[in-house]
């Protein structure tokens, strides 16, 4: 929060603050609504949008704000702002075409929904949050084309494992060194977990069943280092990641990685599981200069070729504020694609699935993703998994098979599907000298 916060109580004390729409009002953004109604001055989340608007007066109750209207129009919102009060609705339009928003922050987890959002309030000039990997990792890259040229931010959020990633990255190539291995911590890793097995710890922690059950089989991490992979020109060294169990210290986790192989692929993202300090990020890094590894070595950092960056948390949406504040405040992204995709997250089969089967959520009963270097994606016609939902098989899968889409038939009429096509025309993967 360093010169964010002084900004930020500068448009306090002008009374200008920062005006947030938000779309989603699930377990990320009631958490969301409390942070900036109670602990971020000089920012007021003006509206939510949610499908169901009750869900959206609930977290604002859940932020100790009872008195909302409802909004039925961007003109209502406007009117609503001009008045000193805050508004639901169930149109996420009213909140990207308002002049009143300065910024919308995405946290539905949906792709094609989510994509239509981002697309809606870049086109009308106004910033966007994501804290969706999902839309991010999918359809990212040509967003980010979107926003440039209208003028934009779109990045990324804080707080989430990409968004923090991004950060350490930034800061390790400050101080001169090359990330090598830029990695994420978790607990568990079981391709096979389901919304039956994750039920019980979804219900402890009010969250959505699908979305813990993501977290457990691998599709999320694959989407958060995809994420990162596409904002620094990144790879996987196989694919799926290593993932490799390692329950020490992070900082001694350098012994799993062969330098020279790290060097020909030019940086790699992956993941550790077990790893302490959990559930944190890590930068794996070396330096060119002698001489600074000699000051490196004197700072406890170790006597390298790898030196280990890490940060032992992560606080998901209580720095969802700090990066709406950069992006308003500074024109600054926290995390975004940097031109074509370099990896993409394609669709593996989670059981043995007949000819018929129309394809369930992410973080359902039929499929998981796994992190795969674009140009493979590209050349072997895989599915992204970021597009599987509401395919129809036309043959039968066997588990742990890579779908591709000569596997499906795809649903007509979806945004996500044009904006695949679009990405692939204008950002194409470039091939890499390297091969995992």
């Amino acid at each position: 929060m360093i010169i964010v916060d002084r900004l930020l109580e500068a448009r306090a004390g002008e009374g200008r603050p920062v005006r947030v729409g938000m779309v989603g009002a699930g377990f990320m953004g009631q958490g969301i609504a409390n942070q900036i109604a109670r602990s971020t001055p000089g920012m007021e989340l003006v509206a939510i949008a949610n499908r169901h608007p009750d869900r959206a007066r609930e977290a604002y109750a859940y932020a100790g704000v009872d008195d909302v209207d409802t909004a039925t129009s961007p003109a209502d919102l406007d009117r609503s702002v001009a008045a000193g009060r805050v508004a639901v609705t169930d149109d996420p339009t009213v909140l990207t075409r308002a002049g009143s928003v300065e910024v919308i922050v995405e946290v539905t987890g949906a792709v094609d929904h989510a994509a239509r959002v981002i697309l809606d309030a870049i086109g009308h000039g106004t910033h966007v949050v994501s804290m969706n990997a999902e839309v991010d990792g999918t359809v990212g890259p040509l967003l980010q084309l979107e926003a440039e040229a209208a003028g934009v931010v779109y990045t990324s959020s804080g707080g989430d494992q990409p968004g923090v990633q991004g950060d350490l990255v930034r800061f390790v190539r400050g101080i001169g060194c090359r990330p090598l291995v830029v990695g994420n911590i978790k607990g568990l890793q079981d391709e096979y977990r389901t919304p039956t097995t994750q039920q019980g710890f979804a219900e402890q922690w009010g969250q959505n069943v699908n979305m813990v059950t993501s977290f457990a089989d691998g599709t999320k991490i694959s989407f958060e280092q995809a994420t990162v992979a596409n904002a620094f020109g990144l790879t996987v060294p196989k694919r799926g990641m290593n993932g490799f169990d390692w329950d020490g210290h992070v900082d001694d986790a350098t012994a799993l990685y062969d330098l020279d192989e790290l060097e020909t692929l030019g940086g790699v993202v992956d993941y550790l599981v077990k790893a302490k300090p959990g559930p944190g990020v890590f930068c794996f890094a070396t330096h060119d200069d002698p001489k600074q590894q000699h000051y490196l070595n004197l700072y406890k950092l170790g006597e390298g070729p790898l030196y280990a960056f890490y940060r032992p948390y992560h606080l998901c949406h209580f720095e969802v504020p700090e990066t709406i504040a950069r992006a308003v405040l500074l024109g600054d992204a926290t995390l975004r694609p940097d031109g074509a995709p370099t990896v993409e997250v394609i669709t593996l089969a989670k059981t043995d699935l007949p000819a018929g089967t129309v394809l369930d959520r992410l973080g359902g009963y039929h499929t998981y993703g796994q992190a795969e270097r674009a140009d493979t994606t590209a050349d072997g016609r895989l599915l992204p998994i970021g597009v599987a939902e509401g395919c129809r098989l036309v043959r039968d899968v066997a588990r742990d098979a890579v779908l591709t889409y000569d596997d499906v038939e795809v649903p007509p009429g979806r945004l996500v599907d044009e904006l695949r096509a679009r990405q692939a025309e204008r950002l194409p993967p470039a091939p890499r000298d390297a091969t995992p």
